[in-house]
């Protein structure tokens, strides 16, 4: 009898033991799916852009004159400026969006090198004016007319000539970025499709760089001098996958 009982303790944990195994071995493949789970994702990209028009121009206008009597050169830079501001007021520019910048005064005898035949233009005076305004039309017509200075001796310095800016990114930002996140959404679904998964929640999203370029010929060369834009941003966004 001791035998019977022995044997039938020994069956018994064996049983147990193997349920245990199998219990076991339930969980850890249901871990082992659950993790393929989390690491099933596709990652796509979402795009949207906008046209839009510059609401603001700066216009820098550099006035150089050159001379060896120091005031005398000063005199013919001020009659310079000031035909300047005439101009422009005639143009349309209200005196309030005309900001007169500092006298800047090099000599160049003071230089450490200094240059040889300077002694009749010892002094290079500059100044610069620039115009700030909301009537981005109006600068464009002045800034092509500008050339009717040259003809009264006026000499200007290289500045770019206008920018043309957009100061309305952050009122169409929230937009444009719900618009590429749907793209990007239409892009995960078509994958799902093709894999026989669907599309889930976001898993991780990297909104992209908004970028401001010409409406017509993408450079950053032209940017600043287009008055029409073209606001683009690139979202990237993974979303999970499921069966």
């Amino acid at each position: 009898m001791p035998d019977q009982l022995r044997i039938a303790a020994l069956l018994l944990c064996s049983v147990v033991v193997a349920v245990g195994v199998a219990v076991a071995g339930k969980f850890v493949g249901d871990g082992f799916r659950d993790g393929r789970a989390t690491d099933r994702y596709v990652t796509v990209k979402g795009v949207a852009e906008r046209e839009v028009v510059a609401d603001l121009a700066v216009w820098p206008v550099r006035i150089t004159e050159t001379g060896d009597d120091l005031g005398a050169t000063q005199s013919r830079l001020e009659q310079d400026v000031d035909a300047l501001v005439v101009f422009l007021v005639g143009e349309g520019v209200p005196q309030e969006s005309i900001l007169r910048g500092r006298v800047e005064v090099q000599d160049l005898l003071a230089q450490a090198y200094r240059p040889e035949g300077i002694e009749k233009g010892r002094y290079i005076l500059a100044q610069t004016v620039t115009v700030r305004t909301g009537n981005v039309a109006l600068v464009d017509t002045a800034s092509s007319r500008i050339g009717e200075l040259v003809k009264m001796g006026v000499v200007f310095a290289e500045t770019g000539g206008p920018s043309y800016v957009f100061t309305g990114l952050n009122e169409i930002k929230p937009d444009m970025i719900a618009e590429a996140t749907r793209a990007a959404r239409e892009g995960a679904q078509r994958f799902a499709e093709d894999s026989g998964s669907t599309v889930g929640v976001i898993r991780q999203a990297n909104q992209g760089v908004f970028t401001i370029g010409p409406l017509e010929g993408w450079s950053d060369y032209n940017a600043d001098g287009a008055i029409e834009k073209r606001v683009r941003v690139v979202s990237t966004i993974d979303f999970f996958l499921r069966d």
